[in-house]
């Protein structure tokens, strides 16, 4: 289960340094009231692997000028891991996982220590969220944490959200905080995702070669960001373009415009917010409801397979459709499920020695019932479009 605490700065370190923005930013229409801004461990961190303060200073100081402007910001912060490692020498005869861990813990502290110094100089509090991944595969628990993080902001809190790396190991990880940040912009219904990180954004080649292009709007309809964007990893975290690219596709399908960009250029947010052109900008489609977000993350939750005919995916990735998922369409079902449950949608392509998702949904009745009905004519949908996300 998720953990959350409150926090405020306690020590006055002289270390801490106001950043102060010009006044005609506080005076700028916001272009997003709400949106979840995710800062990679290379932008947190120095070469050295030490907290960079300056960076975190800017990042507080533009979040803070939001705040008064009425923009409420979730904030994703790796750097957990990073900041304990800066410190600690872990034993060279334990795990990498129990490695990790220790890391964790050390590193949080002093990593949520800075930012509640940081946060106290704007007479602002911040709060620790600790999450895993099972905190999302159970309605309930998705619900109660989505409470908890609209009280916060609620209460002019800022939310730091980071995965539990002290017990979230093997296939009780994210990917890295790029899925956890996608998940929590579907959460409270965020008007945008904004990324931090150490290149200014999507290029249409290796960022490190002069000849490439920064590519500043993608409509991930058009583009197909496999064959341009280079499969590397960051330095300290776990995470490349590759998974920013598919996290951010996801998301503008439900409507949620996600934004690419150099953490450590000086009020990087502050230019967001105002609409400025920086980094890369992923265009949003229709806007999802609440349900229809939460299925669309539920990659590896689900309980079955459904798979559908020719004429079915037709009507279902049709453009403007409110299509539902009837038996009469559905060719068979692998798995075991329950009303309420969540299932994977697919294309009975097994024939073509590949399998073609279509997208994830919750069922409205069980896998029993749903076989005796499939390729029943006038039935009652297993999947209704309010439940479908269609990620094609």
């Amino acid at each position: 289960m998720f953990a959350c605490t409150i926090l405020r700065g306690i020590a006055k370190s002289s270390k801490f340094v106001n950043v102060v923005l010009p006044v005609r930013a506080l005076r700028m229409k916001p272009l997003y009231h709400k949106l979840v801004v995710k800062i990679g461990t290379n932008v947190l961190s120095q070469d050295n692997g030490l907290l960079d303060i300056h960076v975190m200073e800017c990042i507080v100081a533009d979040i803070a000028a939001l705040y008064q402007q009425g923009v409420q910001i979730v904030v994703v912060s790796s750097g957990a891991v990073g900041s304990g490692r800066a410190v600690l020498h872990v034993h060279e005869k334990i795990s990498a996982v129990t490695a990790r861990q220790v890391l964790a813990a050390v590193g949080q502290v002093r990593l949520m220590n800075t930012y509640a110094q940081l946060f106290d100089k704007h007479a602002l509090q911040c709060a620790q969220v600790l999450v895993t991944k099972e905190d999302f595969r159970d309605r309930r628990h998705y619900l109660n944490m989505q409470n908890c993080l609209e009280g916060l902001l609620a209460h002019g809190i800022i939310p730091i959200v980071n995965e539990n790396d002290v017990v979230s190991v093997t296939e009780l990880m994210f990917t890295d905080n790029d899925e956890l940040s996608g998940l929590l912009s579907s959460m409270i219904q965020a008007e945008a995702l904004v990324i931090l990180t150490n290149v200014d954004g999507i290029f249409d080649g290796n960022p490190r070669d002069p000849s490439s292009r920064l590519l500043s709007v993608i409509d991930t309809k058009k583009v197909d960001l496999e064959k341009i964007i280079s499969p590397e990893k960051s330095s300290f975290g776990r995470g490349g373009m590759l998974t920013k690219a598919a996290i951010a596709r996801k998301l503008t399908l439900v409507g949620i415009t996600v934004r690419i960009a150099h953490g450590k250029k000086p009020h990087i947010l502050r230019d967001i917010v105002a609409g400025k052109p920086v980094g890369t900008t992923f265009l949003p489609r229709k806007n999802a409801s609440s349900i229809k977000r939460w299925v669309a993350h539920a990659e590896g939750y689900e309980k079955g397979t459904v798979y559908v005919n020719e004429g079915a995916v037709r009507v279902l990735t049709a453009s403007n459709t409110a299509a539902s998922v009837l038996p009469v369409g559905i060719t068979r079902i692998e798995g075991e499920f329950e009303k309420g449950d969540i299932v994977r949608l697919c294309a009975d392509t097994a024939h073509a020695g590949h399998e073609h998702v279509l997208g994830y949904g919750m069922v409205q009745y069980n896998s029993a019932r749903a076989r005796e009905l499939i390729g029943k004519a006038h039935q009652k949908p297993l999947i209704h479009y309010d439940y479908l996300f269609i990620a094609v």
